[in-house]
Order: C-alpha cells, then sequence, then structure tokens
C-alpha cells in the first residue's frame, strides 16, 4: 500500500509515496511582463468584452521576412500559401501581397468558393482527396460567365488511388469538363496517396487515355513524419522522402517524358521541413502556413527564427481558493500545502481551446473544471490576476483555433488596427 507519511525538512517539503521520493514544487508565479501589459491596454481600450484571438501584425511581419529570406535564395521554387492554417481572407490577402504569391492549398470546398470569387487569379492546389460529391458540387456552383478564375487551368484536384481517378473521370465525362489532377504519393507518412509502382502506372495511363477530360498538373508527397523523428533517424527519413518522391518523377519521365517539358507542380514540405528543401531539385512548390502565426505545436529547433504571433485573449469571471474536489473538499487544503500552485482557482470566460496558459506565468489547467463554458486554471496566490482582467492562452495549431473566436484582432504597436473576418462554411 502506498505510504502516506509526510515529511518536512530544513523548510523544504518532500513526501514519499510507494517508496519514492517526491521534491515539494516551488511556486511558479511570476511578474507579466510588459508585452502582455501592453495588450491588456489594448483590449481594454478597444472596450473587448469576448474572449478573442489576437494577430501581431509586427511579429507577423517579421516571420514573412524570414519567409522571404528563404524564397528569395530559391527562386525556382514556389509559395503555396495553407488556407485552412490562415483561414481568413484578409490575413490570406496580407500575407500574399508581403509574398508576391497567388498560390494557395485548400482543404475545404466552401473555402475554395470563397477564395476564387476573391482571388480570381489564385492557382490552386487541394491539400488532400476531395470525395468526388464535393467536387461535383464545385461544378455545379460554378458559373463561369461570372468570374474570372478559369478552373481548366488555376484548380489542380488531389488524387490518391486509382478507384478515385476514375471517379473524377466520371464526372469530367458528365460535366464536360476538364480536370487537373495532381497526384498524392505516400513517401513514408503512411496517411494514403500512391504507394505502389503499378497502380501509379495505370493512373498514369489513364490519364493519357483521356486527355480532353483529364490533365496531369503534378505530384504531392507530404513529410510531415520527418519532424517528429529525432536527430539522425529524421535525417535519414528526409533522405528516404526524397528519394521515393525522385523515383514517381523518373517513373512518370519513362512513361511519359514529354509531360515533364512543361512545369508541373511536384508539392511537398510543410511548416516543419520547408528550410530543408533548398537543395531538392524535383520539389518546386512548397506549401507552408502554420509558422507565419507559430503555434506551440510548431515551437521547433528548425523554426527558431519565427515567433509566436497569435494570442487566444480571455477575462477572469472568478477567483477563489481551492475547494477542493466536490464532496472532498478537504482535498482542496491538501493540496494547496503540497502545490503553492493550486492555492488559487481561477475560471475563465469560455475555454477547452487547443491552447496552452501563456500570461500571466504560473498558471495551469485545473482538469477538475475543463469547460468549454467556463475553463477552471489553477495558480498560486502570488499570481497577479483579478476578476475582470485579462488571461492569455497560447495556440496549440492555428487551423482549428483561428476559427473559434469570430473576427481576428489585428494589432500591432499598441494599437487595435482591424478586425478581420474569418472564412466560415457558408
Amino acid at each position: 500500500m502506498t505510504s502516506r507519511r509526510t515529511f518536512l525538512k530544513a523548510g523544504v517539503g518532500a513526501a514519499v509515496l510507494g517508496g519514492a521520493w517526491l521534491a515539494k514544487p516551488g511556486d511558479s508565479a511570476a511578474a507579466t511582463d510588459d508585452y502582455f501589459n501592453g495588450i491588456s491596454d489594448v483590449l481594454n481600450r478597444a472596450a473587448i468584452s469576448h474572449p478573442s484571438l489576437l494577430v501581431d501584425l509586427d511579429r507577423l511581419d517579421s516571420n514573412l521576412a524570414a519567409l522571404n529570406r528563404f524564397f528569395q535564395k530559391q527562386p525556382d521554387k514556389t509559395y503555396r500559401i495553407v488556407v485552412k492554417s490562415l483561414p481568413s481572407p484578409a490575413l490570406l490577402d496580407y500575407i500574399a501581397e508581403r509574398t508576391h504569391t497567388h498560390a494557395y492549398m485548400v482543404f475545404h470546398l466552401p473555402f475554395l468558393q470563397a477564395l476564387v470569387k476573391r482571388r480570381p487569379d489564385a492557382d490552386i492546389l487541394f491539400g488532400k482527396p476531395m470525395p468526388v460529391a464535393s467536387a461535383r458540387a464545385f461544378y455545379q456552383s460554378f458559373d463561369q460567365t461570372q468570374q474570372d478564375f478559369v478552373p481548366q487551368q488555376q484548380l489542380q484536384w488531389l488524387i490518391d488511388s486509382l478507384p478515385r481517378l476514375e471517379q473524377y473521370l466520371q464526372l469530367a465525362k458528365t460535366q464536360g469538363q476538364r480536370l487537373r489532377v495532381n497526384f498524392e504519393i505516400d513517401v513514408g507518412l503512411h496517411r494514403g496517396g500512391f504507394n505502389h509502382p503499378g497502380q501509379f502506372r495505370q493512373a498514369l495511363d489513364l490519364v493519357a487515355a483521356n486527355p480532353e477530360h483529364l490533365q496531369f498538373a503534378g505530384l504531392m508527397g507530404y513529410d510531415a513524419h520527418v519532424s517528429k523523428l529525432p536527430g539522425f533517424l529524421g535525417e535519414r527519413e528526409f533522405t528516404r522522402v526524397q528519394e521515393k518522391y525522385q523515383g514517381y518523377v523518373e517513373q512518370i519521365r519513362q512513361a511519359y517524358p514529354h509531360w515533364l517539358e512543361q512545369r508541373l507542380c511536384f508539392n511537398g514540405a510543410g511548416s516543419p521541413t520547408f528550410l530543408r528543401y533548398g537543395q531538392v531539385e524535383w520539389v518546386n512548390d512548397l506549401s507552408v502556413g502554420s509558422c507565419l502565426l507559430k503555434p506551440a505545436d510548431f515551437d521547433l529547433p528548425i523554426l527558431n527564427e519565427f515567433s509566436p504571433a497569435t494570442i487566444i485573449a480571455t477575462r477572469v469571471l472568478k477567483k477563489q481558493p481551492n475547494l477542493g474536489v466536490p464532496t472532498q473538499e478537504w482535498l482542496g487544503d491538501v493540496a494547496a500545502w503540497w502545490d503553492p500552485n493550486q492555492q488559487v482557482s481561477f475560471f475563465i470566460y469560455g475555454g477547452k481551446w487547443l491552447a496552452t496558459p501563456w500570461s500571466p506565468p504560473g498558471l495551469t489547467f485545473n482538469g477538475l473544471y475543463d469547460s468549454s463554458n467556463q475553463q477552471g486554471l489553477s495558480g498560486s496566490r502570488q499570481v497577479s490576476l483579478e476578476v475582470d482582467d485579462w488571461v492569455y492562452l497560447r495556440p496549440l495549431q492555428s487551423e482549428a483555433v483561428l476559427l473559434q473566436f469570430g473576427d481576428l484582432l489585428a494589432i500591432r504597436g499598441g494599437q487595435l488596427l482591424a478586425r478581420w473576418p474569418i472564412l466560415t462554411g457558408d
């Protein structure tokens, strides 16, 4: 049975649990820095009352400068904006204008429909294979006479298998369209895509046999797994990814060499890996999105030059001592004695976002009150936080979190400059 003996020696707490010594936690509270105090001033002056997601334009500009420095050294590579990671029309415009690109990767039919209306010059590649019903819905709703966007020239549908290609061929015949198709290849992630040379060749042959309905546009090989591997394993796997990718390119060369006489879209990478692609010959189209806002999941050594540029701001609704577990209130005193960071409970407006506490320092989520209505946080008595004060959380990712707060608040230099609507499913 676990021992319940507790010892205090020389003012330092420790406990014996099952024969193991546990050090008594220290107080993690610290002063709120000037950066977050300044943001609080911005929000208060603007009379913001509800949970909001902020985009720091000064930090975004710094991240864009880092991105541009890379692509300026790689003039043969196209920068493709990942829409799902930056799902606001004004934010996409801001990035496109400063990176001088009109290439986008989309993952959602309503986002495609919104983008072709707002940016009729867009070059669009789907980042995942869509149900053929989605493609059908796009063509049924698209009016070429009212829009300048030309799908036959500007839109690539992602194809991950021979059966899906056959579905899209039938759609093209039914709609009287010629569809540009980009083949997803499995370069090691094992999340679908062509992974057998025989089926890949059959798919190439099917495109070649139906030139009035299908046009081969290129390849997409996603390597998200590479950044998850440590040290030499990641380096070795990145080399293997490129070998697999080049193997598919060579198969195209052997089967239909004239296809390579035009510039095809050989897409790859992502925020965690795009900086590795400077010396990769065949991959000429790089998708990057999240690192421009740098949520916490992208705290990677390779992205040290990029800074966090998004912030969740919400107010404190309630503050009270740790009252323990319902029906077991005595546990509150025990927890607060053992760990000073559990002395006080705070409840915020909203919660359960994909995020982590950021400011003031010393806050942690309280698992007992894991609520999307009034999420609980714990901290010590030294945390400088009162009812109606602002709490700041750092998103773990951008693609889902940015859609949860309504208009994004664009701030710069202590000012709220704009409210940017998000893309919707309408």
